[in-house]
């Protein structure tokens, strides 16, 4: 006799459900393989008539106004495609001059989409930097606002900058990538507080915007809690802001201090170290690590302290405002003005 209950109630033959979800996880891969393949070319396409448009000008003599004419002639052959006004022919001439370099167009700048290419041309203007900030883009998916951000906050001037005794308190290679882990200063300048705030008004700010707080420290940090409460010999403690780390396999402890460093201020960390060590690590678990977030250091006194802890710690600044440096105010266009520009074309 048939069945004639309706497909999705009849129950599935043995191993149909495992090979089902193998399926749609093959078909969402080679979606996303399509997409970045689609990207590519597009990307590619763009710099060879840049490139193009460059050569010509160079051999020819041809002045800005060939562009414009290409620009709507392009738009007549090709009335469904967007990307042919004038402004993103200049971004195409601007994008193969900075790259004259197709191959490098083909790795990790043409695996960008188009948005965060002009990201790059518009913040930056050094090639090694841009190819720096690109990779690290492709490498952790950022979207193009987190690019525009890290790039405005100079985040890979910062990292591995803070002030640490991991050379010594941590075996190699882990020394090393804690040390690439930390960076000094922080950038608060998403939080809505005065530079008057105290720990408490920061931390709590810090909290309420995890998110942000998470991108500022960087891939790999996850949020375990605010005021953790250690129970110590009787005594109740309690560690401002703890994170756990997944690559370096390790718990964080992270203090704010309002004020200017002081020696003593390693002390209490220390003793936090100790205790999560003794009470919340696993058996699987790298030693604990602190980070010491002040207003200001001195970093003389901050190095002599850190170099008398048996633990491994870190001292960095934070910074609630962080001023644009002057290379990187009104020298082109923002994303939003381009944008704009190509949509009103």
């Amino acid at each position: 006799m048939t069945d004639s209950r309706p497909i999705s109630l009849i129950d599935p033959p043995g191993g149909y459900t495992v090979w089902l979800a193998e399926l749609k996880t093959r078909i969402h891969h080679a979606q996303q393989r399509a997409v970045q393949t689609v990207n590519r070319e597009l990307v590619l396409l763009y710099w060879q008539i840049g490139h193009d448009i460059l050569e010509r000008q160079s051999r020819e003599g041809w002045g800005a106004k060939v562009i414009e004419r290409l620009a709507h002639d392009l738009r007549t052959a090709f009335p469904d495609m967007k990307g042919f006004s004038r402004a993103n022919l200049m971004y195409m001439r601007a994008f193969a001059e900075a790259w004259p370099d197709a191959e490098i167009v083909q790795q990790a700048v043409g695996q960008l989409p188009w948005g965060h290419n002009l990201v790059l041309l518009a913040k930056l203007k050094d090639s090694q930097q841009r190819l720096a900030y690109a990779q690290r883009a492709v490498e952790y998916g950022w979207s193009r606002s987190v690019l525009s951000m890290h790039i405005e906050t100079r985040l890979l001037d910062r990292e591995g900058q803070a002030q640490t005794n991991f050379a010594t308190q941590l075996p190699a290679p882990n020394s090393d990538l804690a040390q690439q882990t930390l960076k000094d200063p922080y950038v608060f300048d998403f939080l809505d507080v005065s530079r008057e705030a105290n720990e408490r008004e920061i931390e709590h700010a810090l909290v309420q915007h995890v998110t942000r707080f998470l991108l500022e420290l960087g891939a790999g940090f996850a949020f375990v809690g605010r005021q953790v409460p250690l129970e110590v010999g009787g005594d109740d403690f309690f560690i401002d802001l703890l994170f756990y780390h997944l690559k370096l396999r390790c718990y964080v402890v992270i203090e704010l201090k309002a004020d200017k460093f002081k020696p003593e201020h390693l002390g209490q960390l220390g003793f936090y170290l100790t205790a999560v060590d003794a009470q919340m690590k696993g058996e699987h678990d790298a030693p604990t690590i602190g980070l010491l977030l002040c207003k200001s250091k001195n970093k003389v006194v901050a190095e002599y302290a850190l170099r008398d802890s048996a633990k491994p710690m870190g001292v960095a600044e934070y910074q609630l405002m962080e001023a644009l440096p002057a290379e990187l105010q009104n020298t082109l266009p923002s994303i939003e003005q381009i944008e704009q520009e190509l949509a009103d074309n």
